[in-house]
């Protein structure tokens, strides 16, 4: 049996603030429903991603608070390139950083939810 993580729900203050950064980064607009006063659900993709964000207001309640969401990692095939889309659109996006296990780039949205985009390592020489 398959277990595919499709969803993961990020704080935020402001819904059409929020939509419009992730549409600038490139995120798509799957879902932006009010089905009643109260509750709306905004749903967005990366591009070439199998798993989506929502935000929304009248989700209950957070777990936590906008801003503190700093453990979702995205996987990019060049860091590099990026790391210059997200600055062609205005995004504060830290430098490359060179490890063992990758190269990372993090942003924050305009809540202060940080993301980290990672450039696997190339192991196609080993054994």
């Amino acid at each position: 049996m398959d277990w595919k993580i499709e969803l993961i729900f990020v704080p935020v203050t402001d819904v059409d603030r929020s939509k419009e950064f992730y549409e600038r980064i490139g995120f798509h607009a799957d879902h932006d429903q009010t089905p009643f006063e109260g509750l709306r659900f905004v749903q967005m993709t990366p591009p070439g991603s199998a798993c989506s964000i929502a935000f929304g207001t009248g989700l209950g309640e957070h777990r936590i608070q906008p801003g503190q969401q700093n453990m979702v990692q995205i996987v990019v095939p060049d860091a590099d390139a990026a790391l210059a889309q997200l600055r062609a659109v205005g995004v504060d996006a830290q430098g490359v950083d060179e490890q063992a296990w990758g190269r990372f780039v993090t942003f924050d949205d305009p809540d202060g939810n940080t993301w980290t985009l990672q450039q696997l390592p190339d192991r196609s020489g080993q054994a």
